[in-house]
């Protein structure tokens, strides 16, 4: 019975409810049986529009709010700033490896077709459009003339750059003009965030109606897809990792028996509550104990990057949306995949602290929106998504420790103060 009380798990077991009511419906073959799902079906995409209402308003205030955190970051010192550094050099490694490992493997490993067209069978009223603007279209929409017609018109990439402006022109303000603006964006994206969570508990009852659909159309065929979402997915954080740990034996100059002893401990954690916050005190002793890291520095960067830094968001989320690009047999364009870079890397920052399931609706959607796809799909990914999260957790603790270990290599010895 403890397993039901996981959101996840619960969302899980109402997709295969779904997929299996809806599979033996479709071989009933009784008419009236199909209208009644049929109409049930319909309750799933409610469910879907009350999560998609909050993507646009949480997006803008907790990028705004997040600007103004890592800008207030940045000015505690030297070593804050090499941290934000460090975070976003290896934010950005990993989208251009996500692209180049996720379409390679896709390439190697196919979506089959029947697959694919069994699982978008679960996604109501979606619509395609292959909108490929030229690079001088594509740079003048950067800055939206309307950014309240972006919004509405779902145009994330110009509304991600007007956010960053906004951000950073508040933390520019003098603090008693300032900090109140900011202050009524966190609200915007807290009550956003309530919402969510409202919605996201009837989770299981809008997934089980949309896997109606799925059965309803295509019987359990569209089971071996989600395996290979997965599978996709969880190998591209698992990709991540392992340059994690590459970083730190290479450039932070651990040996590699003894950077093993160090995250052991803290990867058991990581995968048993698949949070970095509550690995963080496990990670500061490791490091403190077995790595050598000064307190003073893993005091500092370990809280950072766990607070700003998430080194497997734009590598999974970006993951996810291609596999959606090749669920749906569209290929971005190169400006489409700049685009969605600049918004992974954005959305990776403001979402830290967000719960799972939260954060997995707004970092994918507006990814996927900036590369021009369907998000209709996402609420059946994110009832698999359990075990990619686990893969989530591990990559972004080693990279934690890994730049904390870094640091410490860089940083004088003589900086620690006395009898510490």
């Amino acid at each position: 019975m403890g397993l039901l009380k996981s959101l996840s798990v619960r969302v899980l077991l109402g997709l295969i409810l779904g997929l299996v009511i809806g599979a033996a419906a479709a071989a009933a073959g009784d008419p009236m049986v199909t209208r009644v799902i049929e109409g049930i079906e319909a309750f799933g995409g409610l469910w879907l529009n009350a999560l998609r209402m909050t993507v646009i308003p949480l997006i803008f205030a907790i990028l705004v709010t997040g600007i103004a955190q890592v800008s207030d970051a940045a000015a505690t010192g030297k070593l804050a700033g090499r941290a934000l550094g460090w975070f976003l050099g290896l934010l950005l490694l990993g989208s251009l490896y996500s692209i180049a490992f996720t379409n390679g493997l896709l390439a190697l490993w196919p979506v089959s077709p029947e697959g694919a067209m069994a699982l978008r069978a679960g996604a109501p009223g979606t619509s395609i459009e292959s909108a490929t603007p030229d690079f001088a279209a594509w740079v003048r929409s950067l800055a939206p003339s309307n950014p309240v017609k972006a919004a509405a018109e779902d145009a994330v990439l110009p509304l991600v750059v007007f956010a960053i402006f906004t951000g950073f022109a508040l933390t520019r303000l003098p603090p008693e003009r300032g900090r109140p603006l900011v202050e009524i964006f966190q609200a915007v994206g807290d009550a956003m965030i309530i919402i969510v969570r409202w919605v996201l508990l009837a989770g299981p009852i809008g997934v089980f109606c949309l896997g109606l659909g799925v059965g309803l159309r295509a019987g359990v065929g569209a089971a071996g897809t989600l395996g290979h979402y997965i599978a996709v997915v969880s190998l591209a954080g698992l990709g991540i990792t392992i340059i994690g740990y590459a970083l730190a034996v290479i450039v932070g100059r651990v040996p590699l028996g003894r950077w093993a002893r160090a995250t052991g401990p803290v990867l058991a954690t990581a995968f048993a509550t698949q949070s970095s916050l509550a690995c963080l005190p496990a990670m500061i002793e490791r490091s403190t104990d077995d790595l050598g890291v000064p307190k003073r520095i893993a005091g500092l960067v370990l809280p950072l990057a766990v607070a700003v830094f998430r080194m497997t968001s734009p590598v999974m989320n970006l993951a996810v949306a291609i596999f959606v690009a090749h669920l749906y047999g569209l290929e971005p364009t190169p400006l489409q995949y700049a685009g969605a870079v600049l918004v992974a890397l954005a959305v990776s920052v403001g979402s830290v602290g967000l719960p799972g399931q939260v954060s997995f609706i707004i970092s994918v959607g507006p990814i996927c929106l900036a590369l021009g796809l369907p998000i209709e799909i996402l609420p059946i990914l994110l009832a698999v998504e359990v075990a990619p999260d686990i893969f989530r957790t591990l990559g972004n603790v080693t990279g934690d420790m890994g730049v904390t270990a870094i640091l410490a290599r860089d940083e004088p010895k003589t900086a620690e103060p006395q009898g510490a």
